[in-house]
């Protein structure tokens, strides 16, 4: 099968995640605007109660995402390597998707504690190449850390999904082992599959360049046309976050930077949606089949993985505790 054929087969995973999704964020507004219109009935302070509702939102998503989500994308990845290591896909790919993660993981916990221990280890090599940016010392320094940091971040969604692939494709070992293999494979072949490195930034940045600029001119056209509205929200601002003899930002006090900056969150929001659902995944299909044809040509031995040991504190603690995973 190709990626774009992959790709076509397994994007049912990312729809459905889309759907989750936007009842979730149906739920963070309800519950925003809800807190906003009961708290400024009450005492006229209407952000906090705005405040107050999102965050009371965004703990029940996160218990919603914790329990369900993670079948849409452990699903999709999953049926991703069956297809790349296979070559074929079954007609109900979704249902096949599901059993496979159900059956791999018989838990939710026991899912979470084998992808906790993935991106540990991959953060810890991050950790270390931020560490490199640091030294340099200075703002330059602090600069070029964070710019690192960003791109490491990048990176480690795609390596830990590969490692996650790797732990389906490795069925008859443990959880803990294949996951320990799915890292040794990235030691042993960094070189190889850092070769990923332009598909995944260049993609992701054509994507937020054409995605989020068109919806960022989309919303601030829109914002400007009710100037009344920012310029109201703005006065709240002001009066809510000014202290004593100070004076507040230009962002919050002037009711079109406050536009630019509200069609700049929402853009990028949608942009992360769209991307998540219909560009990741595209990426994510050839940086796996590399990730996978690299770790099929060689397994990693004990010795490797012993090697691999002595470099990562993070890998060397999983090794002791593979068996509970």
């Amino acid at each position: 099968m190709t990626n774009k054929e992959v790709y076509k087969k397994t994007l049912v995973f990312s729809l459905k995640r889309l759907g989750f999704n936007c009842i979730c964020v149906v739920i963070v507004l309800a519950l925003a605007i809800g807190g906003f219109i009961l708290v400024d009935n009450l005492t006229d302070k209407g952000l906090i109660g705005l405040a107050v509702g999102v965050l009371f939102g965004i703990v029940v998503v996160a218990v919603l995402a914790h329990f369900f989500s993670y079948t849409y994308s452990a699903g999709q990845i999953a049926m991703m390597t069956r297809a790349v290591t296979e070559g074929s896909l079954p007609d109900n790919v979704f249902a096949e998707g599901k059993r496979m993660v159900k059956e791999r993981f018989l838990t939710v916990v026991a899912y979470y504690a084998a992808t906790k221990a993935i991106k540990a280890i991959f953060n810890e090599i991050g950790k270390l190449l931020t560490g490199a940016g640091k030294a340099l010392g200075g703002d330059t320094g602090e600069g070029i850390a964070s710019a690192i940091n960003i791109g490491i971040q990048v990176v480690i969604g795609f390596l830990s999904d590969c490692c996650l692939g790797w732990v389906f494709y490795r069925k008859d070992k443990g959880a803990g082992r294949a996951t320990l293999e799915g890292a040794g494979i990235f030691f042993k072949h960094g070189k190889t599959l850092i070769r990923n490195l332009g598909r995944i930034f260049g993609m992701g940045l054509a994507s937020l360049a054409v995605i989020g600029g068109a919806f960022f001119g989309i919303f601030y056209l829109i914002f400007t046309s009710f100037p009344e509205m920012f310029r109201s929200l703005s006065n709240e601002l002001v009066e809510t976050f000014q202290k004593e003899g100070e004076t507040v930002t230009v962002w919050i006090s002037d009711p079109g930077h406050l536009a630019i900056i509200i069609a700049g969150i929402a853009a990028l929001i949608l942009w992360l949606f769209i991307h998540g659902t219909f560009v990741r995944p595209f990426i994510l299909v050839g940086v796996l089949r590399n990730f996978m044809e690299a770790g099929i040509a060689h397994i990693p031995t004990e010795s490797e993985l012993a090697e691999v040991a002595q470099k990562s504190k993070k890998f060397a603690k999983l090794q002791e505790d593979a068996g509970s995973i």
